[in-house]
Order: C-alpha cells, then structure tokens, then sequence
C-alpha cells in the first residue's frame, strides 16, 4: 500500500481515530526542526503555529501593501487638485512635470501635446495604439531625444497617453535612471488616472 493510499483513507475516514483513540497517544513523529520524536498532538500545534505564522506574514505584507496604495493615493490627489486654476497651456505644462518631481519624487519627465509639437509617426502610432500606459525599459521610437543628453543615463520609462474628446492630443513620459522604477509588470492603475486627469485638464487647450 502507497502512503497516499493511506493518506486518503484517513481523509475520507475521519471516524477511524475516534474508534482507535489509543492510536494517537502511541504514534511519535520525527520533530520538523530536530532529530527527537514528539506526539502526533505535538506534531498537530506545531503545524498550526506554522500556519499562523504564514497568515501572520501575508497579513503583515497586504497591510504593508494597503498603507503604499493609501499613500499613492494621496499623492494622486494632491498633483490632481494642484492642476485647477487659471494656467495657460505653457504654465500647466511646467506645473505639471515640476509636480511630479516633487510630489512622485519622478526624476525626469516629458510632457508633448501634439497641437504644439507633432509627433513621429511612430510615437503618434503608438500613442493612438495603446489606451492604458505602458511600462517599459526601452525608449518608444523617437521619445528618448525628448530628455536631451539626460536621455543616454535612462534605464526605465512610463508612457502615458493623453486623451480629449476621444482623440489622442498628447504623451506624456516618465523615465528614471533606476531600472526597477518602471517595468512592464508594474501595475498601471494610477498612472491611468493621472493621464485622464491630464486629458481633462488640456482639452481647453488643444
């Protein structure tokens, strides 16, 4: 007989330690972290803690998760209610890429709207190509000239597509010399909200 033959017996026949009860005080198992033997029982508490330690940490890592949402939340909250007031097209511009040095702590940032400078038709094919933002270690065609000799340092990039009236009219591009601050795994979600708030905001000047 196979182990887990014997194993799915006793699944599937919980009854069979109630009716041999004098089985569990005389079974002894190897200790998982010894080479002494304990009870079944002991065996059973020690399984238990470990478990509760692995719930422990997981709930630890989701709060610690929940608390970096919280606070990007927040943060997205400030650069959104900083872009109402009466700017100019130029001014919103500088606000925003200075905004988020400052508030996202995103060193370099490039921001286009195609009503001042067309893009490539590369750039404007795949900004009319993707409509959430994208992560990525590489420079999308032509966008790394848009950093000047900064550009040869970078190592991560955020691409944004900004949208009005259901038409791209802008991309706006976050890079940092990190590698691991933007990757194509990272989730996207707030990047998203950041770039229809951006399409809101500019839709009066495109």
């Amino acid at each position: 007989m196979k182990a887990e033959d014997v194993a799915n017996y006793l699944v599937e026949h919980p009854q069979f330690f109630a009716d041999h009860a004098a089985i569990l005080a005389d079974i002894n198992l190897p200790h998982p972290h010894g080479g002494r033997t304990i009870s079944l029982s002991e065996r059973q508490l020690l399984t238990l803690r470990e478990r509760v330690k692995a719930l422990e940490k997981q709930l630890r890592e989701l709060l610690a998760f929940a608390r970096e949402n919280d606070a990007l939340q927040l943060k997205v909250h400030q650069f959104n209610c900083a872009l109402f007031g009466p700017y100019d097209r130029a001014a919103l511009q500088s606000l925003v890429t200075h905004n988020l040095r400052d508030i996202f702590d995103v060193p370099h940032s490039a921001l286009h709207l195609w009503r001042d400078e067309p893009p490539g038709a590369e750039t404007l094919a795949f900004a009319d190509e993707h409509a959430q933002p994208v992560c990525t270690h590489h420079a999308i065609a032509d966008t790394l000239t848009w950093f000047g000799e900064t550009g040869t340092h970078l190592r991560s990039f955020a691409y944004l597509p900004l949208r009005a009236n259901g038409q791209t009219i802008g991309l706006l591009v976050l890079a940092s010399e990190d590698k691991a601050r933007f990757y194509p795994e990272m989730g996207t979600l707030f990047l998203q909200r950041i770039a229809e708030t951006l399409g809101s905001a500019f839709r009066l000047h495109v």
